[in-house]
């Protein structure tokens, strides 16, 4: 199981890391808090202090055409972020 999928790359989470050394990203849903710092840990060579999840319900959205009534559904996402200790940081700009 891959448990980081991708970083967030946002205005708020860029902010976020420069001022707080805090980094977002996608996880895997299954995966549990110790999972998602070894994962960061060994993907980065940082050591984590602490680790926050949060589970994003998938939204609907229906939309009213022609042929009839059309709905969709989002994906179920889990979000993850680590603070770092201090003196480290994560470049997620360096394997684009």
């Amino acid at each position: 199981m891959k448990i980081l999928i991708k970083p967030i790359i946002t205005e708020k989470a860029t902010d976020d890391s420069e001022l707080n050394n805090r980094f977002a990203f996608y996880v895997d849903r299954r995966a549990n808090k110790i999972q998602i710092k070894e994962a960061v840990e060994s993907s980065y060579g940082v050591s984590v202090d602490k680790v926050r999840t949060m589970n994003i319900k998938p939204t609907v959205k229906t939309k009213y055409t022609k042929t009839g009534i059309v709905s969709a559904k989002s994906d179920h996402l889990k979000k993850a972020v680590v603070q770092v200790a201090d003196g480290d940081t994560i470049d997620l700009y360096s394997n684009l």
